[in-house]
């Protein structure tokens, strides 16, 4: 009986259809160590091998899936490798085709977690002066968090206890596993819908690096930074950090504690505002006896005690100025009365009757004074005005004064 015989690309193309047909080659995780690394640039495809103590098995991420990845490949790195195993039928390699990779182990896991935290502090995600600043009286409260984790029942005891007249929103979101970056991602974009949240909170209780390695994806860290609420970051214990903690507004040690840092202590300040009250009200008391007592001070003063008294020198330089006026104004009057009088003595002695009081006549004729004899005629009338009448006269002769 003889072989049947086969061309290479039958074969490959046999082999190929066994590696399609067999479920569990089509959905597997491999662990293993990267080797033999080529990223190449020209197309984005990602090429290595995964091995062990023992062996080895070749692996290609197309561009589409290492555009997703959280971290930057190495080699001697540890990961877990999902995807399928199936066949190039060109050169009849069998290869595992990479759809998601993920670090593997603690060590491999902290080095992922630095290239991104290296990456983002670079691009300025952590910077201080991008970080908003948490409001004091918050009215509503986002929450993102499991629904079943002892986070919840810690961040709503202590909301409640601190700040029973605050609202919370919660969006239950799962917190560990591939899904959970985006279900939290989206939970970020309803609560910003609402356009009434004051701040969100968003963690997980404890656990290992694993169970905490979706808090340190690019993506959710990217829509934290771009959030416009104020984002308080919870993530595990005091002494657990990831990539959410630097990138948020705010972080805290653990949920509880995100919870105290997001709401004021009532019941603290209703006490201290009581307190301010009463230092008030002793502050006023105070003011007002100091005041009083001020103003029995000045009251006890003399010019409050005699009014009249406030008086007294202004009614002494009254007096004192009034004494001045009247001297002034007799020595004035009496200085008038004597020009005045010199006065009407001159006028006395231009007075013509005056100088008829002497016995002097004043003669007229024709309504006129008659100065000279050669302006009478003889036998014309004359009038001679004596000081104690008038005599009506005719002129018998008249004589010429020569001399």
């Amino acid at each position: 009986m003889s072989l049947p015989t086969f061309s290479v690309s039958e074969i490959n193309s046999y082999i190929k259809r066994k590696f399609d047909t067999d479920m569990v080659l089509q959905s597997v995780i491999i662990s293993g160590e990267i080797s033999n690394f080529n990223n190449h640039y020209k197309t984005g495809h990602l090429y290595f091998s995964l091995k062990d103590d023992t062996a080895a098995i070749k692996a290609v991420m197309f561009n589409r899936q290492a555009a997703k990845l959280r971290f930057a490949p190495e080699n001697g790195m540890k990961v877990l490798a999902f995807g399928r195993v199936a066949v190039f039928e060109r050169d009849g390699v069998y290869q595992i085709y990479v759809d998601a990779l993920e670090p593997d182990g603690a060590g491999a896991l902290a080095a992922a977690f630095e290239q991104l935290k290296k990456r983002l502090a670079a691009q300025g995600l952590f910077d201080e002066a991008h970080k908003k600043p948490i409001p004091f009286f918050p009215k509503k409260i986002g929450v993102i968090t499991s629904p079943t984790g002892a986070a919840v029942q810690d961040i709503f005891n202590v909301t409640g206890r601190r700040f029973p007249i605050g609202d919370i929103v919660f969006c239950p979101v799962t917190v560990q596993g591939p899904a959970a970056p985006a279900e939290m991602i989206d939970a970020l974009e309803r609560l910003q819908k609402l356009g009434d949240i004051d701040v969100v909170i968003i963690g997980r209780g404890g656990g290992s690096m694993e169970d905490l390695w979706c808090f340190n994806d690019e993506l959710l860290a990217r829509a934290i930074y771009a959030c416009a609420i104020p984002v308080i970051s919870a993530v595990g214990h005091e002494t657990d950090f990831t990539i959410c903690d630097f990138v948020s507004d705010l972080r805290a040690p653990t949920p509880s504690a995100a919870a105290e840092l997001a709401v004021p202590d009532l019941n603290g300040l209703l006490m201290e505002l009581g307190s301010l009250c009463d230092r008030l009200y002793g502050a006023y008391e105070r003011k007002l006896t100091n005041e009083r007592r001020r103003l029995e001070l000045i009251l006890s003063v003399r010019d409050f005690t005699s009014p009249g008294r406030f008086f007294d020198n202004e009614k002494n330089a009254a007096a004192a100025l009034t004494a001045r006026l009247m001297n002034a104004a007799e020595r004035i009057v009496g200085a008038e009365k004597l020009r005045l009088s010199k006065t009407v003595a001159a006028l006395d002695t231009l007075n013509p009757l005056s100088v008829l009081l002497r016995g002097y006549a004043v003669v007229g004729a024709d309504g006129g004074i008659v100065s000279s004899v050669n302006d009478i005629m003889i036998g014309q009338e004359i009038d001679i005005t004596m000081a104690d009448g008038v005599l009506n006269c005719r002129v018998l002769d008249k004589k010429v004064n020569h001399g």
